[in-house]
């Protein structure tokens, strides 16, 4: 039950508090965003295509009384990564946590028809460009460079855990590699001030299932989710709230399914 005392937690614990959201102009990212506005954090929204649509975004936030900034970043590229996370300080002048959301996906297929430039694209993203953010966040944060600590939350995926075969082994392995990452960096942080927690979400209604070649994939399995539906984007984001706050400091390799029931 979420009691007075605990939503004062969630609630007081970010105020002046910077944020960078990778992949923020897709369907969990933007969400994670707004809910983060309403609680109060600022926030560093990342992309790297779709300028529109975090256009788009950086308007609906602005009716909230925070700090926003915008991050065009390839994050397969460490460069990019560099430059990124040295303008997120230049702008808020502080790092409290890094969602590390961004990823992509290609149409389903089996693995022995997937091509050497589609699995390279997918593990550069999602593998190395999420390793990436994560290594440049910790200069920015950890105790051990002079900073207060801060949080790491990496979006990884119920694939991880089911593998998708006959759909895409090559993001379910790369899935997999986050909850690795999770788990090793939360061990390796610990002494240095930074909390590092992972959110699986399982068949979410977002518009990465057209990338897959199927838009209506949620609805044509969801009778194999045991609460009989799919997720949407605001429950994944409520998780990201909850580890971003107070009440989460005790939570560190930790991982959280929100994928209803699986």
């Amino acid at each position: 039950m979420l009691t007075l005392q605990n939503y004062n937690l969630i609630k007081n614990s970010q105020m002046t508090k910077n944020i960078l959201i990778t992949g923020a102009n897709g369907g969990i990212g933007s969400a994670i965003a707004i809910a983060a506005a309403e609680a109060g954090y600022n926030i560093g929204l990342h992309y790297h295509i779709n300028n529109q649509n975090i256009d788009k975004i950086k308007k609906q936030l602005a009716q909230y009384p925070i700090q926003i900034s915008t991050h065009r970043a390839d994050i397969a590229n460490e460069k990019d990564v560099r430059e990124m996370f040295s303008e997120f300080i230049s702008y808020h002048g502080s790092m409290y946590a890094l969602i590390n959301n961004a990823s992509t996906i290609f149409h389903t297929s089996r693995l022995e028809d997937m091509s050497i430039d589609r699995l390279q694209k997918v593990f550069q993203v999602n593998a190395i460009g999420n390793i990436l953010c994560a290594k440049y966040a910790i200069k920015k944060m950890s105790k051990k460079y002079g900073y207060n600590g801060g949080k790491i939350i990496n979006i990884s995926s119920g694939a991880s855990r089911s593998g998708s075969p006959n759909e895409y082994i090559d993001y379910a392995c790369t899935k997999g590699a986050i909850d690795t990452l999770t788990k090793g960096l939360s061990k390796e942080l610990a002494d240095e001030g930074i909390l590092v927690n992972c959110i699986r979400p399982g068949s979410t209604y977002t518009d990465i299932h057209k990338l897959s070649g199927d838009a209506d994939r949620v609805n044509k399995i969801k009778h194999k989710i045991p609460l009989k539906r799919g997720g949407y984007p605001e429950e994944i984001a409520s998780g990201v709230i909850w580890l971003l706050s107070d009440g989460a400091n005790y939570c560190t390799g930790t991982f959280i399914d929100i994928a209803g029931g699986l």
